[in-house]
């Protein structure tokens, strides 16, 4: 079986395409080939710079021939349906059979394509692979219609086997496949002939190519360390840099440089940010005192003076890049410190525009901090900390530094706050309150930090339902599913015990009061107070409205149903994320469904107490049984239900009982409905679930023993009223009919 090479060789290819490409060759070509009838053993691909590469191992010689049966349409059918037959199949009338089946005499066509030679194949594929490439973005060059992310100058497809090696023969917008290739740019230019993938890698690397993009990190990053040991430094990792800059070097060369000593004093992150973004710098830091005190840099190229020449030009680039940090930071330092401190960049934020619907981000700051002021008691946090803690967390945005690296908000206002001789709790907050940005991202566990980041992610997301701009499908442009999440984890991961609905109602009224000036401002905030001593909203709007009388507006009537129903909408969405959060913990959706439906599901830490209880119960032997009981005690109920068009939710009562399964079961539900009612009053779901596991063989020795639907009616009714309190017990803990058999 021959092995199959292709090299696609062009113009340097952007580093961040690289990864993706290779992996979109690898997927074409092996689909395509296999779609053909080619099979094969082993496929790995390849890209550098100027190259992406694909070798396929022990590929079939030929594709087989396929025989295909095919039935058409009945004998003495219309002939236009027999010569539509005839077209697709690719054969004359009289190469079809005829058969006899159940159904009357009908034709077959026995169709057989021969195979073909993979050389022929690989060019039909390849070419259809060149022509359709998905890159992100490409070009055309010249007077050929051929579009490429770089000029593409040379193509290498052969076959090889023990034998020999073939070129397999295509032509693209003039370019010809061969077996040729090129080494280095620098050190190694002009052409290398090649016979097989062994010997194609042999020759890149003696002409200074290391092919394996792998390779090349672990290169970098073992030299890398080498060096920076030797001087008792250790390496900043960043693997991110590191695929980045292994795809823009074909030879790495690792120059360890120093960083002047007038930019030492600046934060790490500052001098990290700054020669990553810029430079492509790696960071080298002092393991003694946490200072960045170095850098390391990868050439494309060994030179006569050991990289003197190319680390001093670097370190001169570099020079001033930090001159424009330290310049920077320097002035947001002197402004932090000042009179005015951080108030000056808060202040210049009313000119900052959050969304065309929602106002400025000076607006939406106060109803950070007003949110975030209501919610510090629930997390533990002093409320006036919470407060001033919010109103600077988005200071640094103003900032000089903030301005050129977008990336170091809120830790940059950490920093400041700290200059400017705030708290530490407010400081922290500064950096913690975007947290968390994603799964793997930590949680703020300081009170402080977790009021304003639960504050910042709530008015993100009821601001954009006020104005109805929810995710709908994969698109979610505001990122408000990963808020959602941020929410959930920020909420179980600290244990916090909060009613969501009566934050969202608060926070939906302050943007619904910005977004409509007719409401009226003592309403707003009328309301507002009564919902933060009531919890309820209803209730609160009631006696808001009574008390304003004949004065109360059109607009402010309205809220009466149009705050419940963006809450209730958002409150589904926040359960909707939960599932997908949960089920990766291993908790069934049903089971969150089934908890969900029970009073108080907007207190997440709760639900989720009580989902995980729930989990564990019905993975237990008792609960499977007990399920099973349950819901047939429930289909019973609801078929008679409806049958006689009545409830059977009382009158219950041992004297009817004739059984003694029958009065064992009406002990049992007596003594488990105080025990489980007891257990969920003081959140131990987990006795709840032993009460209902003790309710399990009175269950299963009632069902064996007697007969629901018995012919004396008043037993019967009785009965029917005895599995209502089994659904009504069982339902203290959860609706169980929600649960999946």
């Amino acid at each position: 079986m021959p092995d199959l090479l292709i090299e696609l060789f062009s113009e340097e290819i952007p580093a961040r395409m690289q990864a993706r490409a290779a992996e979109d060759l690898k997927k074409r070509m092996t689909d395509g080939l296999v779609e053909a009838g080619l099979t094969y053993a082993g496929a790995a691909a390849f890209s550098t710079p100027r190259r992406l590469t694909l070798a396929l191992e022990g590929l079939l010689a030929e594709s087989p021939t396929v025989r295909e049966e095919r039935k058409g349409p009945k004998v003495g059918a219309p002939d236009k349906a027999i010569e539509g037959f005839l077209r697709g199949a690719g054969l004359t009338r009289d190469q079809l059979e005829e058969r006899e089946t159940p159904k009357g005499a009908v034709y077959f066509a026995l169709i057989e394509k021969p195979g073909r030679p993979a050389a022929e194949i690989i060019a039909e594929v390849l070419e259809a692979t060149i022509r359709n490439f998905p890159w992100p973005k490409s070009m055309r060059w010249g007077a050929g219609s051929l579009r490429w992310v770089r000029p593409l100058h040379s193509i290498l497809c052969q076959l090889s086997d023990e034998n020999g090696s073939e070129v397999v023969p295509l032509e693209i917008d003039g370019i010809k496949a061969g077996t040729v290739t090129q080494g280095h740019r620098f050190m190694a230019p002009g052409e290398i002939t090649v016979s097989g993938f062994e010997d194609y890698a042999a020759k890149l690397k003696r002409a200074n190519v290391v092919l394996d993009p792998v390779e090349r990190q672990e290169a970098i990053w073992q030299e890398a360390g080498n060096q920076a040991f030797a001087r008792g430094l250790e390496l900043v990792e960043d693997k991110g840099l590191l695929a980045e800059v292994a795809g823009l070097v074909e030879w790495p060369v690792v120059l360890l440089g120093d960083i002047d000593a007038e930019f030492l004093e600046l934060p790490p992150e500052v001098l990290q940010t700054s020669m990553k973004e810029h430079q492509k710098f790696f960071s080298v830091k002092n393991p003694k005192t946490g200072r960045i005190e170095g850098f390391f840099t990868v050439a494309n190229r060994e030179t006569a003076d050991q990289g003197a020449t190319i680390l001093a030009g670097n370190q001169k680039v570099l020079s001033a890049r930090l001159a424009d940090a330290k310049f920077f930071w320097e002035n947001d330092l002197r402004v932090a410190k000042s009179e005015t401190g951080m108030e000056a960049w808060t202040g210049q934020l009313s000119n900052v525009t959050f969304h065309n619907k929602l106002g400025t981000q000076a607006e939406r700051i106060d109803r950070i901090a007003a949110l975030a002021r209501e919610i510090a008691p629930v997390v533990g946090a002093d409320a006036d900390l919470a407060e001033q803690a919010a109103r600077v967390a988005k200071a640094d945005l103003s900032s000089e530094m903030v301005y050129e690296f977008p990336e170091l908000q809120g830790l940059m206002g950490r920093y400041y706050a700290e200059a400017a001789g705030l708290p530490q709790e407010v400081a922290n907050a500064c950096e913690m309150h975007y947290s968390p940005l994603g799964p793997s991202d930590d949680v703020p566990t300081e009170p402080v930090s977790v009021a304003v980041a639960l504050a910042d992610k709530l008015d993100t997301l009821t601001g954009f339902w006020a104005i109805d701009e929810k995710p709908t499908g994969s698109k979610d442009p505001f990122a408000l599913r990963r808020a959602a999440l941020g929410v959930i984890r920020l909420v179980l991961e600290n244990n916090a015990r909060m009613s969501l609905d009566r934050f969202f109602d608060g926070q939906l009224l302050r943007i619904e009061s910005a977004l409509d000036a007719s409401l009226p401002d003592a309403g707003i905030a009328s309301l507002l107070k009564e919902i933060a001593e009531h919890g309820v909203f209803g209730a609160a709007f009631r006696v808001v409205r009574d008390r304003l009388g004949e004065n109360a507006e059109r607009a402010f009537l309205d809220l009466e149903t149009k705050v419940p129903d963006l809450s209730d909408d958002l409150l589904s969405f926040f359960h909707d994320r939960l599932k997908v959060f949960l089920r990766d913990q291993g908790i069934r959706h049903d089971v969150i469904d089934a908890c969900i439906a029970m009073a108080g599901n907007d207190d997440l830490t709760l639900l989720v107490k009580r989902a995980r209880a729930l989990e564990d119960f019905l993975n237990s032997e008792d609960g499977t049984n007990l399920l099973q009981g349950f819901k047939r005690a429930n289909n019973i109920l609801t078929q008679a239900e409806e049958k006689d068009g009545v409830e059977y939710s009382y009158g219950a009562d041992v004297k009817f009982a004739e059984d003694d399964s029958e009065k064992a079961l009406f002990a049992a539900l007596e003594a488990s409905e105080g025990a489980i009612s007891a257990a969920i009053e003081a959140e131990d779901f987990a006795a709840a679930m032993g009460g209902m596991a003790a309710l399990r063989g009175p269950v299963d020795a009632f069902f064996e023993a007697v007969q629901v639907n018995s012919d004396k009616e008043v037993v019967r009714r009785n009965r029917l009223n005895l599995l209502s309190q089994i659904r009504k017990v069982c339902g203290q803990v959860a609706d169980l009919s929600r649960i999946e058999a």
